[in-house]
């Protein structure tokens, strides 16, 4: 039997993407590995018939196995209810499971407003790529054509969680951390291996020895120093007084170790910057404590970061503490099979680094199954603190929210907004209103909110054009209210605090 060739439906405007439809559908045909395993479908290439073009649409969409969609400047025609053909069919692929891959225009054009209300209910769903040319665009088809088939299995999968470490041996496993692990696995999962096994015989079980090599997991889990190896395995916890990222950092710290020390670390951290409760001894001698945040939804965000992050990254898992929140941010992204809103549903797990993954699932610190995130929720819902958000966007990042403890930012937020500028740093909101107009003090709230936001992303927001954004930007660095960190795409927004 020959490949499974998966069908892949391309929806985008028609008149605004002709040039790379056309483009995508000939590198579907002409790759040597594309067309081993994909089959491109474009409307256009249909043959005419009676049957009226939106239900071809629908109908071709759910024989898909996986949807691709270009968003531009464009909404399209729009049919009776007011809803393009191109937002249709993302509704069905939506509606029926089917897999979706989302590439974004960038660019600096005004958008129609329904175009930017649709990109944003896309993010809100799944994550998604930029491109600027039919090459960029290609590229990234590529790449993500790639990595589906990778997690398939149908083609090899060379990632670096069960790729052979060229020059490390078995020697360089410490022993004592891996007797740790044996007692603590044998204790959670009923681990078949006894403490004091050989090292061979534990690393085979674990499936982290071939050939006599071990991979480079096994060195993540149990060498004595994994940094020597892997520079970046490391997690860096920031602490801000205020809401924003700003100076002075009242602390830093950057934690290495096995990738149980690093969770360890990272939680202690985080636990050590919020509050904690306690109760009394009316039941007894031991008094309860109790922190803001769970310490399991804690150690569940963190753990997650460090089992799902890509290692081959050269950024770190991220830990920052603010006022009202908690970001745990890691240089991964979710896989294919799973969309942001999934993550609020029961779901199967798709481990980026399934070696790792069995190691702490042996240890107890993860389940199988997909419930992190499910945990996370629940447990932080139940402290009567807002849902939790997630994004995907370059890098994978948890968003725990905290009780904001200053009562006067307390009432400050619930009834304005971002509108305590003062507060926080010392800025007058009324008086950029005044002075600029409400975008651009809206422009600054989505700052405050998210500093490595886009000139696009916050045009979307406001419904907006993006270069009508970079023109307020630009108004606040010129007065002194913000200054730019880093590239233009990778970069991030500092506000800077006014002194009185």
């Amino acid at each position: 039997m020959g490949n499974k060739r998966y069908k892949v439906f391309i929806s985008s405007v028609q008149s605004e993407f002709e040039q790379e439809r056309t483009a995508l559908v000939e590198f579907f045909q002409s790759d040597v590995l594309l067309k081993s395993f994909f089959e491109p479908f474009v409307f256009e290439r249909h043959p005419a018939d009676s049957v009226r073009p939106e239900i071809v649409f629908v109908s071709e969409v759910e024989k898909s196995d996986i949807y691709i969609v270009l968003l531009g400047i464009n909404y399209g025609h729009e049919g009776d209810n007011g809803i393009s053909a191109t937002e249709k069919e993302y509704d069905t692929a939506k509606r029926k499971g089917i897999v979706r891959w989302v590439y974004i225009l960038n660019t600096t054009a005004e958008r129609h407003p329904k175009e930017n209300k649709l990109i944003q209910k896309v993010s809100d769903d799944v994550s998604w790529k930029f491109f600027t040319t039919v090459d960029e665009l290609k590229k990234e088809v590529f790449h993500t054509c790639f990595e589906f088939l990778k997690l398939k299995g149908k083609i090899e999968n060379s990632d670096f969680d069960n790729s052979l470490h060229p020059y490390a041996v078995t020697g360089d496993i410490n022993k004592q951390l891996l007797n740790d692990f044996i007692l603590l696995a044998r204790q959670k999962r009923n681990f078949a291996e006894k403490p004091d096994a050989p090292v061979e015989n534990v690393l085979k079980r674990l499936n982290l020895l071939r050939d006599n090599k071990i991979v480079n997991s096994a060195l993540l889990c149990f060498s004595d120093n994994p940094q020597q190896y892997f520079p970046t395995a490391t997690v860096k916890c920031t602490y801000f007084h205020g809401y924003v990222v700003q100076k002075p950092i009242p602390d830093y710290k950057e934690y290495g170790g096995t990738i149980f020390e690093m969770a360890e670390h990272a939680v202690d951290f985080i636990l050590s910057k919020i509050s904690l409760s306690t109760g009394t001894r009316d039941r007894g001698n031991l008094v309860a404590t109790e922190y803001e945040i769970p310490r399991a939804v804690v150690a569940e965000a963190v753990i997650n970061a460090l089992a799902h992050r890509d290692y081959q990254s050269k950024g770190s898992v991220q830990v920052s503490v603010f006022k009202n929140r908690i970001e745990i941010e890691n240089p991964g992204h979710l896989p294919e099979e799973i969309s942001l809103e999934d993550l609020k549903l029961p779901h199967a797990s798709y481990p980026a680094n399934p070696l790792l993954a069995n190691c702490l699932f042996l240890a107890g610190a993860i389940e199988r199954y997909g419930t992190g995130t499910l945990e996370i929720i629940a447990q932080t819902v139940s402290k009567g603190l807002p849902e939790p958000t997630f994004s995907s966007y370059k890098t994978f990042k948890v968003i725990l929210p905290r009780k904001v403890l200053d009562a006067k930012a307390e009432v400050d937020i619930a009834q304005n907004g971002t509108n305590n500028m003062r507060d926080i740093y010392g800025i007058n909101s009324e008086q950029i209103r005044n002075k600029f107009g409400i975008n651009v003090l809206r422009t600054l709230e989505l700052i405050m909110e998210k500093p490595e936001m886009t000139a696009m992303d916050m045009a979307t927001k406001l419904n907006l054009n993006s270069r009508t954004v970079e023109n307020y930007l630009a108004k606040l660095k010129e007065s002194g209210y913000l200054e730019r960190q880093g590239s233009k795409k990778d970069g991030r927004w500092i506000i800077i605090k006014k002194e009185d």
